[in-house]
């Protein structure tokens, strides 16, 4: 399944990227946890990426300079991001490059990684059409959605956070899952968020948990070529 979803998924981005791919720099930069200080923001969801401190999305900022195409999609259309904070690159990276060193191979970074299999697993984090939590939250299994580029289906779903004890009092959270093109939800690989809801002129922005693989287990299998 994943072979011919990655076929699928290689054939939609090669022309794109022929037309789309920059150059860009060494990923340096430091990591740190997300904190979510404001809800509602006057710009687009890539100025909204440029405004937040260092070591927030540095790498995805990075990375998305190599895709013009992905830049502008998330500066002019309507769509709503799942954001990987720079951890969930840096865990990745840190495990791929453990691979190639023992294999005898040269290290891979953000900026020298192959074109087209990064901007699949980006592609994966953009999905269309900008939605709260709203609408979710009357879909008890949650919802498969189509991203941008490649009309790859991921699946969300709105879940309560427990709080001092009692199950569901907390605050609201998103299950982010790869269903790998199965029905079946134990093949999944699932993800949560940070913070939801962070609205700007063109887009729902939700920030991911630290603790994801950018990816979503695809990082080592796609670029230890």
């Amino acid at each position: 399944m994943k072979n011919l979803l990655y076929k699928k998924s290689t054939f939609f981005l090669l022309g794109l990227i022929g037309l789309f791919f920059t150059a860009c720099k060494k990923d340096v930069t430091p990591y740190h946890d997300y904190v979510n200080t404001q809800q509602t923001f006057n710009g687009s969801a890539m100025d909204y990426l440029k405004a937040q401190p260092k070591g927030t999305f540095d790498s995805l900022l990075l990375a998305l300079d190599r895709y013009p195409f992905l830049k502008d999609s998330l500066t002019n259309q309507k769509v709503t991001l799942f954001a990987p904070v720079n951890k969930n690159f840096e865990a990745a990276e840190k495990y791929l490059n453990l691979v190639r060193k023992n294999q005898g191979k040269a290290p891979v970074y953000l900026s020298n990684a192959d074109p087209l299999q990064l901007a699949v697993m980006l592609c994966k984090y953009i999905i269309r059409g900008d939605r709260t939590t709203d609408a979710y939250i009357n879909n008890a299994d949650g919802m498969l959605l189509k991203n941008i580029v490649i009309d790859y289906q991921m699946h969300v779903k709105y879940v309560k956070l427990s709080s001092a004890g009692y199950v569901g009092g907390g605050p609201a959270s998103l299950n982010f899952s790869d269903t790998y093109g199965s029905i079946f939800s134990n093949t999944w690989v699932t993800t949560t968020t940070n913070a939801v809801n962070i609205k700007t002129n063109n887009a729902i922005i939700n920030i991911l948990t630290p603790i994801h693989n950018f990816g979503f287990d695809e990082f080592t299998y796609r670029l230890n070529n």
